[in-house]
């Protein structure tokens, strides 16, 4: 058909919902509109029908009808922005950790989504959104977190900022670094776990888990270096992790498949509670105790970028409970043996 449009889906992208990348990319396209183009059949991903929760991946291929686009091709946003309230650009900015003309690392707090959905009203990329109005072009995540995950979260100021950090988030040129508490003691205390995983259940429930193998339809490679840096036996360890990929769910699956989930996960955890938010089990909060600690890469403009962010309160006063030290840092970090 005549202005039909083939887009194939950036490595930045990965994991963006398919209506999220819609309001990027088309932002003149509303909801119900493109539900409708969904439902009849005239957005296709890899040719295939899908819903507008449809978690995207890089390099497939999304089938764009002729509707009036033109006006957008070129587009990263809305053409005018709303710029933030004051409430919400002191929130932006007291998230900084690090920041140059070409990049922001911020320290997001658990709890805060990095991406919307149907029931999240704020998040970082509705944040970065409003930035847009004060800066020369729109900020842009370059990787995500779980809305639980605490840490650091790479931003770039610019597209083609974006690009080229995109392509380093896919090598084994950035170095990330997870702590977390976990119920038991790791045995041994240092080694890889290289297990794919699949993605399961309907919309609203997804979860992941580990897949068969490689040639189970829709496996992901998977694999996590883990090293215990302190413990207190028999109950809880606080662990040191690195992926090498960056699957979602990822670490949390991991941990859970080696029988030592991350405390206070809801998903794949292995604590109970009443809903309630404030329920606390043997003395931990019941929030989940992952934290992305730390994040180095070279710098796309020269140099080298390396950020820690801090502990958060939660997992500070659980490690405080343990008898661990959250200022101890001369430790060795997951997977150190094996970097090449």
């Amino acid at each position: 058909m005549s202005g039909v449009k083939q887009i194939s889906v950036k490595g930045d992208e990965d994991g963006m919902r398919l209506d999220r990348w819609f309001k990027v990319h088309f932002p003149q396209v509303s909801h119900g509109r493109l539900s409708k183009l969904l439902r009849t059949g005239q957005v296709r991903v890899d040719g295939g029908r899908v819903k507008a929760n449809e978690r995207l991946l890089p390099g497939q291929t999304i089938r764009v009808p002729p509707i009036n686009l033109d006006a957008a091709a070129n587009q990263d946003g809305p053409a005018k922005p709303k710029p933030l309230s004051a409430h919400d650009k002191a929130l932006f900015h007291s998230l900084v950790l690090f920041e140059d003309k070409h990049l922001y690392v911020l320290n997001k707090p658990s709890g805060l989504a990095v991406q919307g959905g149907s029931r999240t009203t704020r998040h970082i990329d509705g944040l970065l959104q409003g930035m847009a109005a004060e800066l020369y072009d729109r900020p842009r995540l370059v990787h995500r977190l779980d809305r639980d995950t605490s840490g650091v979260l790479v931003i770039a100021k610019t597209r083609s900022m974006a690009t080229a950090l995109g392509k380093l988030f896919q090598t084994r040129s950035v170095r990330k670094i997870y702590w977390a508490l976990v119920s038991g003691v790791p045995r041994p205390e240092q080694g890889v776990i290289d297990k794919p995983l699949v993605k399961a259940g309907g919309p609203g429930e997804e979860k992941v888990q580990i897949a068969k193998n490689m040639k189970q339809d829709g496996a992901q490679k998977a694999m996590t270096h883990y090293a215990v840096i302190d413990k207190a036996p028999p109950s809880v360890a606080w662990v040191s992790l690195k992926p090498v990929t960056g699957r979602q769910h990822q670490l949390r699956v991991h941990m859970q498949m080696i029988d030592h989930p991350i405390i206070g996960d809801p998903k794949y955890g292995s604590l109970e509670h009443d809903g309630s938010g404030e329920e606390k089990d043997e003395g931990f909060a019941h929030k989940l105790h992952l934290h992305a600690r730390r994040v180095t890469f070279p710098h796309p403009k020269g140099g080298t970028v390396d950020v820690t962010a801090p502990v958060p309160g939660h997992m500070r006063e659980s490690m405080v409970t343990c008898g661990f030290d959250p200022e101890q840092y001369d430790v060795p970090e997951a997977g150190e043996e094996y970097d090449t």
